[in-house]
């Protein structure tokens, strides 16, 4: 049998690396946000080696934690308890504690607790580090099909529609995809309301990601509210996305005109389904606001 050619490098034995435990300080870990084996290594270690686990619902943690074979002291940490909690966690630290914060789903202090905790442990002087791992907005964007170059992140949008449409204004400038945490009972609701601000843009749905009935609708921002709102409210968890807008503005004012230039012919009533037909848009928003226009109120 002839030789290998030399410049084939030849096979070496190589073994995973060594569990590596937590270093004292803050340590932000993000476990899975449906699907148990997306759970990194080196969260596991970290979980496995921690002093003590700060958990937004231990009993979610402890879920995680029996189907690994972990144990270790678990503290629940959230909003209604941060304040009272910082004081014991700095003292932990102070004492050399490996400290893991995890939150139920995903990356903490992604419209999860944290934030308050970080900026004190940071002005104290100890460590804090991110164990980067799942996450429900990148997932869902890395599949949307939507442009990810330039994309942000904006939480979850008000419940009440003056103060969503409020709030989209402000978006509206924004060149690149948004993102958005919703819940099922407001997502038609919503929809409507982003094609009446930011007119019908690409968007998609992407409900229960990495769990048994993970699914991604696509369409126009008016095509998906029309959908929800006939199909009824969609169950689990909820990212919504939407494309950018061709200049990232709002095109109310060509709904206005659209509004404007039925109304003489068709009434504040017909101008106002003709357009909601057309669009998908709520025929309540649009009455109320064709009866502004023909009242000059604008």
């Amino acid at each position: 049998m002839s030789e290998p050619p030399s410049d084939i490098p030849a096979k070496t034995s190589r073994r995973a690396p060594a569990p590596q435990p937590p270093e004292p300080g803050l340590n932000i870990v993000s476990t899975p946000i449906g699907n148990l084996r997306d759970i990194t290594l080196r969260a596991l270690d970290a979980l496995a080696g921690a002093d003590r686990i700060l958990a937004e619902d231990t009993r979610v943690a402890w879920k995680l934690m029996d189907a690994y074979g972990i144990s270790a002291k678990v503290q629940p940490y959230h909003d209604h308890n941060g304040a009272k909690m910082r004081p014991e966690i700095l003292q932990a630290l102070a004492d050399g504690e490996r400290v893991v914060l995890i939150s139920d789903a995903g990356t903490p202090l992604i419209s999860d607790p944290g934030y308050k905790l970080v900026r004190e442990v940071i002005s104290a002087g100890y460590a804090v580090r991110s164990l980067p791992g799942p996450s429900a907005l990148l997932a869902g964007l890395a599949a949307s099909g939507l442009p990810s170059d330039a994309f942000f992140f904006a939480g979850f949008l008000p419940p009440r529609t003056g103060s969503r449409k409020n709030r989209l204004q402000e978006l509206a400038v924004i060149p690149g995809t948004l993102i958005f945490y919703e819940s099922g009972p407001r997502l038609a609701a919503c929809l409507a309301d982003i094609a009446f601000v930011l007119g019908d843009r690409d968007a998609v749905v992407a409900r229960e990601l990495t769990k048994k009935f993970e699914e991604y609708r696509r369409g126009t921002t008016s095509e998906l509210a029309a959908y929800y709102a006939g199909g009824g409210a969609p169950r689990g968890e909820i990212t919504l996305l939407i494309g950018p807008g061709d200049a990232g503005g709002n095109v109310q004012m060509d709904v206005d005109a659209e509004l404007t230039a039925l109304i003489p012919g068709l009434g504040v009533k017909g101008a106002a389904a003709k357009v909601a037909q057309a669009t998908g848009l709520s025929k309540r928003d649009l009455y109320a606001r064709a009866q502004a226009l023909k009242e000059g109120g604008v």
